[in-house]
């Protein structure tokens, strides 16, 4: 039996063990059975004024029952041994009566994890409503107090732990917990009609890895003040340079193109590309669950199967798909550990840790020779359709003129197709992992700009 973190016989634990045996028990070929626990709380406020403090707290156990190739799954918030009792019939009723699916099943079993590697993903610090209502108040002060910003769009904090058990019929028991605290505000600079809003956050497991408050408000109001007495740039062709907070969702859209649902569906532009080149040589990126900290990090995925580094795209060239159990199997392939679930939905793929490697040039030497382009810093709506390729997204940013960041430019569009998209990309050297995505600047050329 593969045990991960295993301390005491935790109630968790005792529960899921129980409700799995019992349903072995009644028959079923194989089983697992989840709990998801946590704990949050949340303050905002607005120009000086507290406004909302939210706490909750909830958790419940998810159950998965096969017979063959069918299977099933319910959940409960009740714990007593009435509820489960309830719950296991009522699962094992609804799987005798579902159609077979033929790639259903548990993790094969030389997938699971059976080591379990300090990712310390856990601060045991818990803030009291003051404290985050503290820290929401430096970063907003500290943002109004950026000359020329003049209104709040609000700032919160938050905290939050959790933890997750899970328990298979095969052998796997883990158990894993975390945490996370955050901060962030939106501020406006201008008046009357020259106004421009913008914003500023920071994430981390760790309270001590959260960035300052008042470097956040800073952040918020400066960025917000840049924008102001913006125009429309001209609509041409042109070289597009992603901010690194920006360039972050290129790796949103390479993850929903490479999920192995959407590939066994057939709803991806890269559906016959494994083993291509897919993206400018030198781009490497890499999913890598396994980083101290990360904001993704897992030691097992939900069907506890190890967590490994994996490169996704090496040199350009596409590697592999994001993989669960049941959509590996329907490529004919096995999975790579990127499960994930709730507690009454089957397990499907999902990125954890997900970046673009650095470059070999500073973003100034990026754009050094852009006679005239674009510096993209806010995009907008959900111009993105991850089957034929086609991106078209709202924007605003600033002109780029012989290599060098010019004056502010918005409502404007940038539109091309992923495909060439990745195809035409370069990476900067100024990587930081900061937001889960992360990717340093990056340079798009061969764009369309619509603006005037």
């Amino acid at each position: 039996m593969a045990v991960v973190e295993l301390e005491a016989r935790t109630e968790p634990l005792e529960l899921l063990s129980d409700l799995v045996a019992r349903a072995m028990r009644r028959g079923v070929t194989a089983a697992d059975a989840v709990h998801i626990e946590g704990i949050a709380m949340s303050v905002s406020q607005n120009m000086g004024t507290r406004e909302d403090l939210v706490r909750s707290e909830g958790g419940g156990i998810g159950l998965r029952v096969f017979f063959g190739k069918r299977q099933a799954l319910t959940s409960t918030t009740d714990y007593s041994r009435a509820a489960l009792e309830t719950l296991l019939e009522r699962t094992i009723a609804m799987a005798r009566a579902t159609p077979e699916d033929p790639y259903a099943g548990l993790a094969e079993p030389e997938l699971l994890a059976t080591t379990l590697p300090d990712l310390d993903l856990f601060d045991a610090h818990e803030p009291s409503g003051e404290e985050l209502y503290a820290r929401a108040a430096a970063a907003e002060g500290t943002a109004l107090a950026v000359h020329g910003v003049t209104n709040s769009a609000g700032a919160s904090a938050n905290w939050v732990r959790g933890s997750l058990a899970l328990v298979t019929s095969h052998g796997f028991v883990g158990t894993g917990k975390s945490s996370a605290f955050g901060v962030s505000v939106a501020v406006i600079a201008g008046g009357g009609t020259s106004m421009e809003m913008d914003y500023a956050f920071s994430s981390a497991r760790h309270l001590g890895d959260l960035e300052p408050a008042e470097q956040i408000g800073g952040e918020a109001g400066r960025r917000a003040v840049r924008r102001l007495n913006p125009h429309k740039p001209d609509s041409k062709a042109m070289p597009v340079v992603f901010e690194p907070r920006i360039a972050n969702g290129m790796l949103g859209c390479l993850e929903g193109a490479i999920n192995g649902a959407t590939i066994a569906r057939g709803s991806s532009f890269l559906r016959n590309e494994m083993g291509k080149q897919v993206c400018n040589p030198g781009i490497t990126i890499v999913d890598d669950p396994l980083r101290r900290r990360g904001l993704g990090s897992r030691a097992f995925d939900a069907e506890g199967v190890r967590s490994r580094r994996l490169g996704l795209v090496e040199d350009g060239v596409l590697q592999t798909w994001l993989l669960s159990s049941a959509d590996a199997r329907q490529l004919g392939l096995r999975s790579t550990g990127h499960a994930a679930r709730g507690l009454s939905s089957p397990p499907g793929p999902a990125s954890s840790n997900l970046f673009l490697e650095a470059g070999k040039v500073t973003p100034d030497e990026l754009m050094s020779d852009v006679r005239r382009g674009v510096y993209l810093t806010n995009v907008y709506g959900d111009g993105i359709d991850i089957v034929t390729g086609d991106y078209s997204l709202g924007a605003a940013g600033f002109l780029i003129k012989n290599g060098n960041i010019g004056e502010p430019i918005s409502e404007f569009t940038i539109a091309g197709n992923l495909r060439d998209m990745f195809r035409n990309m370069t990476a900067a050297n100024d990587l930081v992992f900061r937001y889960g995505h992360d990717a340093p600047t990056l340079r798009i050329d061969g764009m369309t700009v619509a603006g005037t």
